[in-house]
């Protein structure tokens, strides 16, 4: 009987991974045993997290790419399939924020939050799975979305807009390819300390907040692991549509 938590063999991708939870995700799955392609608009900050995977005789691969062009895309998904073989798990993580109130945010800041939290993921999963398809070995589509699209805060209404169509364009996606053998689900997470909440959370409004969170204090990025071997492994081998929210409670507070 084989554990099913275990990548060993399997190649995963993973976008927006020079920093925060991507890189976090890539150094994970690779301890499992995949092979992790890195991805990153700046190939030259990955440069250290193959490194580190490396070091402890994992495999890993960095890939420039910009998840807001179709031809960037493409590419890299071809090389990530030509140098470490067919993708089985895409973590769909490249994310920007921003915050203005409503009424002062231009279409220019929408369209850049809007452009890569659910077109990038849009286009990065379509792709994926079209190579999945063609090579018809299926794989799981993990989509990095936010418990802000599911609950509101004021004053980002472009990413909060942007998080609530990831979590619907995963269930729209993870009905279509179901018949193809793609898995598509979403983890929410809540509030982990990362380079986009870092400078919101030591303020004070940020410090009240996680005053309000049930468990009283932010995440952390170990506090994934679980749902993304889950959902990366065949453990989820009957999952697909799910949204999954990790936040201490925060969004039935």
């Amino acid at each position: 009987m084989t554990t099913p938590f275990i990548l060993e063999g399997k190649v995963a991708l993973v976008t927006g991974a020079s920093s925060g939870l991507g890189r976090h995700f890539a150094l994970t799955m690779a301890r499992a045993g995949a092979k992790v392609a890195v991805a990153a608009r700046r190939v030259d900050k990955l440069d250290a997290l193959v490194e580190e995977i490396e070091g402890f005789d994992g495999r890993a691969l960095a890939i420039s790419l910009d998840v807001t062009d179709p031809s960037s895309i493409e590419a890299a998904v071809g090389t990530a399939e030509t140098e470490l073989g067919a993708i089985a798990v895409l973590v769909n993580n490249a994310g920007v924020g921003g915050s203005k109130p409503a009424l002062e945010t231009e279409p220019a800041d929408w369209d850049r939050i809007v452009d890569t939290n659910l077109r990038g993921a849009w286009l990065m999963a379509q792709e994926t799975a079209r190579h999945m398809t063609r090579l018809g070995h299926g794989g799981s589509i993990i989509n990095i979305a936010s418990m802000l699209g599911l609950v509101v805060r004021s004053q980002v209404p472009a990413y909060c807009a942007s998080k609530a169509g990831l979590i619907h364009l995963t269930r729209a996606m993870a009905l279509e390819l179901a018949a193809n053998d793609i898995r598509v689900n979403a983890i929410a997470p809540g509030y982990f300390e990362t380079d986009l909440s870092r400078p919101f959370l030591t303020t004070e409004a940020g410090r009240e907040l996680v005053e309000r969170i049930p468990q009283r204090r932010v995440g952390e990025f170990s506090e994934l692991d679980g749902i993304l071997m889950l959902l990366a492994s065949d453990a989820s081998r009957y999952m697909t549509g799910t949204v999954t929210t990790v936040d201490g409670g925060y969004s039935i507070s």
